[in-house]
């Protein structure tokens, strides 16, 4: 039998743009957008649910979150999972300052907890996340 990989995924990226303007990107619902997902209600708050659609070859998927962790231009976090699928994550946006330039750490907790379908392996996230943090964001900031 094969063993779950527990390890949270994790991804990391440095931007030419000083911390607030990387904060107001994953926090402002106006900026996100513009990079990320359509989401319609979305506060940088602790308790704030906010939901968004993903989809992955042709398949909707309505993903509901609750925001569990906020320092402003440090760290956001909210919980991550999927109407109608068993399975709870945690995705942490953590930022350093590193002079005009900014280091991102996005990790994403929990992917096991999800059921052993294709669009859930750890392998969709990598992609998914490398292509959020590494291309999209870092072309919105700088």
């Amino acid at each position: 039998m094969e063993t779950k990989n527990t390890e949270p995924f994790v991804v990391e990226s440095t931007y030419r743009a000083p911390v607030g303007k990387v904060w107001q990107a994953i926090t402002d619902n106006a900026k996100m957008r513009q990079w990320y997902f359509d989401i319609a209600e979305f506060k940088p708050e602790v308790g704030c649910e906010f939901e968004f659609y993903g989809e992955n070859e042709g398949v909707k998927y309505r993903h509901l979150c609750i925001v569990t962790a906020v320092e402003k231009e440090k760290k956001l976090a909210y919980s991550w999972r999927y109407d109608g699928y068993p399975g709870n994550s945690l995705v942490t946006f953590t930022l350093f300052p590193e002079g005009d330039k900014t280091r991102i750490k996005l990790t994403h907790e929990g992917l096991e907890t999800f059921p052993d379908l294709k669009d859930f392996k750890r392998e969709n996230f990598a992609a998914g996340w490398n292509e959020i943090i590494g291309t999209m964001l870092k072309e919105y900031v700088e």
